[in-house]
């Protein structure tokens, strides 16, 4: 997957880094929906950050969020999702290892894509972004889903797959393999530095 993802143009213009779902109910050994691994990547994704604030880029975090009554998770509880990420809760919060800084932007989402009912087509457009560097959880769930959106939408779309975790290996896995496929680029992080002509993580 790495091999085939390293060629291609180089993307243009500017790129931002998004970090999705890093929440305790997503990333703690005992969360609802836990996503194995998902402790493993905070290191690369924090180096990953670092570049790119040093190199001016920005990161933006998505944190999904539910209120307590229920009304706006859909039918994802139908389909067996567990209860998650519910407004007062710890759950609901980014862990401390990859709290966002000043600078950085955080949106909130109610369904699985970054784009869906929020306003980050809006927010990537002002700030001349048009590629977008996925990290976060879950591979096969919300990061699926926002790469999707992403690419009907004209952004060049990168994957930096040791900076994601999903459900489960296998559901990884495939949602890597679906992604190459058709919906963007997958690569290891230093890949992707590389790709955008930053200093490789320190």
């Amino acid at each position: 997957m790495s091999d085939s993802a390293a060629s291609g143009p180089r993307p243009a213009g500017r790129a931002a880094i998004l970090v999705i779902d890093m929440q305790h109910d997503f990333v703690d050994d005992d969360a609802p929906i836990a996503c194995p691994g998902a402790q493993d990547i905070v290191p690369a994704i924090r180096r990953l950050c670092a570049t790119a604030r040093a190199a001016g880029l920005p990161v933006i975090y998505t944190r999904e969020s539910h209120r307590r009554q229920r009304v706006d998770f859909g039918l994802e509880l139908e389909y067996g999702e567990t209860l998650h990420c519910v407004e007062g809760t710890r759950g609901i919060e980014i862990i401390d290892e990859l709290a966002p800084e000043p600078d950085d932007y955080v949106l909130i989402k109610r369904r699985y894509s970054g784009f869906f009912a929020t306003d980050l087509d809006l927010l990537l457009r002002g700030l001349g972004v048009d590629t977008l560097v996925l990290t976060g959880v879950a591979t096969d769930v919300c990061v699926r889903a926002t790469a999707q959106d992403g690419l009907q939408l004209d952004y060049r779309v990168i994957v930096a797959e040791d900076c994601v975790a999903g459900t489960s290996r296998a559901r990884h896995d495939a949602a890597l393999e679906h992604i190459g496929y058709v919906l963007g680029r997958v690569m290891p992080v230093a890949q992707v530095t590389a790709l955008l002509g930053l200093d490789h993580p320190r």
